[in-house]
């Protein structure tokens, strides 16, 4: 099976659980491939914004109902969880839009945000627009420095290696995403 083959039948569902899942890395390694054209780089941003967006959605809905469930009563005594809704109730709507953005936040912001009294039709609004932010900037990243990753890279980028180095990338950034909610979670 060529790289054609494997990013036509799995890149973009690659890149939306990327996105969900780990971000950043992800989200870059997507531009990367819209930059090598084997991603419309449109539907790269699209199912990036998606990705975060189906998430944190997610996230925020585990916080909302499951509130006094063991697992968020846990999270409410980490000083992540304690620092996310201090800065949510100084600025409820700006913090919604910034979370995704703030290292050491991303992960338990929307589960801090959903145990709060805000109106879940606020934070659906405010987070597509963050998502569709995100998933351009960083998207664009990956696109625009395609070039140059791609010479750092050097010949494993070419042909028909790249879908190895951008699948390790993901597990790479998959990896360090596990370790920062594990951090998170034992701090």
């Amino acid at each position: 099976m060529t790289i054609e083959v494997i990013v036509a039948r799995y890149g973009l569902a690659a890149l939306f659980a990327g996105a969900a899942l780990e971000g950043e890395a992800a989200v870059i390694a997507g531009g990367v491939l819209a930059h090598k054209g084997l991603l419309s780089l449109p539907l790269a941003m699209l199912v990036a914004a998606l990705g975060s967006f189906t998430a944190d959605q997610g996230w925020f809905y585990a916080g909302r109902h499951f509130r006094d469930h063991r697992w968020i009563a846990a999270a409410r005594g980490k000083p992540a969880f304690a620092k996310a809704v201090a800065a949510f109730e100084r600025r409820p709507t700006g913090f919604i839009f910034a979370f995704r953005f703030l290292y050491g936040l991303r992960t338990v912001s929307p589960i801090a945000i959903g145990s709060t009294q805000v109106s879940a039709r606020l934070y659906a609004i405010v987070n597509g627009i963050s998502a569709a932010c995100w998933g351009v900037i960083f998207s664009g990243i990956g696109y625009v420095f395609g070039h140059s990753f791609e010479r750092v890279l050097g010949r494993l980028a070419a042909g028909r290696h790249l879908w190895w180095v951008v699948g390790g990338l993901l597990v790479a950034g998959i990896a360090f995403g596990g370790w920062r909610w594990y951090k998170a979670r034992h701090a």
